[in-house]
This record gives C-alpha cells, structure tokens and sequence, in this order.
C-alpha cells in the first residue's frame, strides 16, 4: 500500500509544462516511468484486478453473450469458450471492456505470424511506402526473416524492414493526412482477422459487426501512440476492437476532453480491448512499451507452440518452427496491436466529395512520417491530438 499511496503521489507532484493539460501531463509521467519502481503502481492490471488502489476500485465485471458465440466457433478463431473469458468493465467508462487473454494455449503464434509475414504485405498500405517503391516493399517478411534469425549474432547490423514497420492499414485504408476512407481506396480486409473479430464482437453484444478496417501498430520499445480519438469512422455505433501481442504496454483511457485526467493500465500480450457506446469516441494513448523484466525474452503466454492438429475449419493456420523463430526475435524487443473497426452502418455509402478533394487525397494515401503530428504511431516524441 505504501508504494502505491508513493505512486499516486509522484504524479500528484509532477510539474506541469505550460499549457500542458491533464491527460499530456500523465502521459509524460508514464513515459518517463521506470519499471519496477513505484512509478507503476497505480496501472490497473486486470490479470490480477483483485489489488488495491484507487485504479482497483474503478474495476467491475461485464456481462458477456456467451450464447453468441459457439465453443466451436470460438475455438476456430482460437479462442477459450467464452464462457471461460474474464471481462472487466471501468466505473465511469460506460462501454469499455477489458479482456485478459482469452486465446488459447498456442493459438496467439498464428495471429503474430499473420502481423509479419501477412498482413504486411502488398496490396495492404504501410509506412514504408512513403520512401520505398512497391517493388521494395512487395514483401517485407522475405527481405527480413535472415536479419532477424540472425539478429544476436549481430547487434550492430542495420535494422531490417520489418524492424523500420510501424503502421498497416487493411481494408478500407485510412488516410493520415485527410483523416478520412474512402470506397476508392481498399483492398480486401483479412477473412481470418474478420471472422476473430466478428466472434469477439458478437461476445460482448454486437452481432453482425462487420471487420471493415484495420489498423496494425507496430511498436519498438522506444515507440509512443500520441493522445487521440478514434472518429473517422462513419458509424460510432460499432465497437472499436483492439488486440495486442509482445511485450506489455501501458494504455491510458481519458475522457471526451484532454483535461480529464486519464486511467491507465497494462495491456497485456493476448488482452483484448473493446471500445463501444460512451467509451467510444474517449482520447487515449500508449505512453510506454515496457522492457521485459528477464531482458530480452518472451511474454510466458508465447512460450506455448500452437498444436500441430488444428479444427478442420479453424481460419488458424500451422506455424514452422523456421517462422515463429523470426517472429520470437522480432517480438522479444517489440509489440504488435491489431485494431479493426466497422466504418460504415448497414447500406450506408460514403458521401460525394468534390473532385478537387479526392485528387488532394489520392495522392496523399498512405503517407505518414514518423515526426508528422497526423501519425499515431510515434518514436520517442510526444505528439499532439491526431
């Protein structure tokens, strides 16, 4: 209890910067945090929210649609029964949900190697594409899996692509400078990461969701996701879905405003978020990916293979060992976040823009610097509202 009553206290204390509102002041604090100190003793950990603190108190169950969604359904997906999920909600975060790895034993290796190996390749959009022609970013996993699989012998080579990625778009492609999709611009979203999310979705009530977007984040230990709000979709009736893998990370879930202080809490490899209703259109952040504790390894929930027998229809694929040994090098330095949303309601299209407009934006797609204020995903800088 004393280091927790230390915690709350060292951000209590912390000078604010001029101009600095409450959600940036908390997000410098947690980037400058030091693991295993008292620095992070008031993150909400819901693989034990049991604790104490005032973060602990916020910490309620959800109720889950169990009927919803089929044990074989789910296991296709590799996913526990639901009916063995553990679901948390916020006090004050209507809409929120939290849950604890729900994958099963093994099953989480498929949707590491699908971020690497798959999704990120063309026709999919990423950040690289901004410097590099299509040719040489046609297949990112080829050109990077002899520098990772030989990345302790030589720490000092230069990074490979795949260590440069930190942003895919699938589906319809979001557009970091006009903030916006349009139908002119996608490719065909994921059918595997589809049916996981539709089945994740139908779990926490909301059948026929539709997985019509995606954004994968790549992050490196130094890397940040800025203060912002998730709004250019069409339809805020849906949930916004969020998957994580590798190392842990700390989320920090504001209000409608910047000067509400913000909730933090871990995220954990496996844990899935689900924004919905009030907690929908909510700023929030990832201040700080957190160094494992043994050094350079992996989270224990990856040390598990995925079992060489698979359903018959299971949309998970079997992984080499030569495969997850590329994706335990990337991953022992770094996080994965997969977040899917549904853009448009049901028969809605995208509204006419005028033709000067749609020109600009074609021309821009996909462009996002690593210091531009509109890109989420950050190295080390702290960024404005995107």
């Amino acid at each position: 209890m004393g280091k927790m009553a230390a915690a709350v206290g060292s951000v209590a204390t912390l000078a604010a910067e001029p101009g600095e509102d409450a959600f940036r002041k908390l997000f410098r604090f947690y980037r400058q945090s030091r693991p295993g100190t008292a620095d992070l003793g008031a993150v909400i950990d819901f693989s034990a929210p049991r604790g104490t603190g005032p973060g602990a108190r916020k910490v309620v169950r959800a109720q889950l649609s169990v009927s919803s969604v089929s044990d074989h359904d789910a296991h296709r997906a590799g996913l526990q029964p639901v009916s063995k999920w553990q679901a948390y909600g916020l006090q004050g975060y209507p809409g929120f949900i939290f849950i604890p790895n729900p994958f099963l034993p093994g099953y989480q290796w498929h949707w590491v190697k699908q971020c690497l190996k798959f999704y990120s390749q063309k026709p999919n959009v990423c950040n690289l594409d901004k410097h590099m022609t299509q040719e040489e970013t046609q297949d990112l996993w080829e050109q990077s899996k002899e520098f990772l699989r030989n990345k302790e012998m030589n720490k000092r080579r230069p990074r490979s692509l795949l260590e440069k990625l930190r942003w895919v778009t699938l589906g319809y492609h979001y557009n970091w400078d006009s903030k916006k999709y349009s139908a002119d611009h996608s490719t065909p979203f994921p059918s595997d990461l589809a049916f996981l999310s539709e089945q994740v979705a139908a779990a926490c009530g909301f059948r026929g969701f539709r997985a019509e977007a995606g954004i994968l984040n790549y992050y490196r230990l130094d890397s940040t996701l800025g203060i912002h709000v998730d709004r250019s979709e069409l339809d805020h009736s849906k949930p916004l879905l969020s998957f994580s893998f590798g190392q842990s990370a700390i989320f920090l879930l504001g209000g409608l405003k910047r000067d509400e202080e913000p909730t933090a809490m871990f995220m954990h490899s496996g844990d899935i978020m689900v924004m919905s209703g009030s907690s929908r259109l909510l700023n929030h952040a990832v201040p700080r990916v957190l160094p494992s504790p043994q050094g350079e390894s992996l989270p224990c929930c990856l040390e598990t293979p995925l079992p060489t027998v698979l359903p018959r229809d299971s949309v998970v694929e079997p992984c080499s060992e030569e495969d997850w040994q590329v994706c335990t090098s990337y991953l022992k330095t770094a996080r994965v976040n997969m977040t899917v949303r549904q853009v448009l309601a049901t028969d809605q299209d995208f509204p006419v823009e005028p033709m000067e407009e749609k020109k600009r934006d074609i021309t821009t797609e996909g462009f996002c610097h690593l210091d531009d204020e509109n890109c989420q995903v950050k190295r080390v800088k702290l960024n404005p509202d995107s």
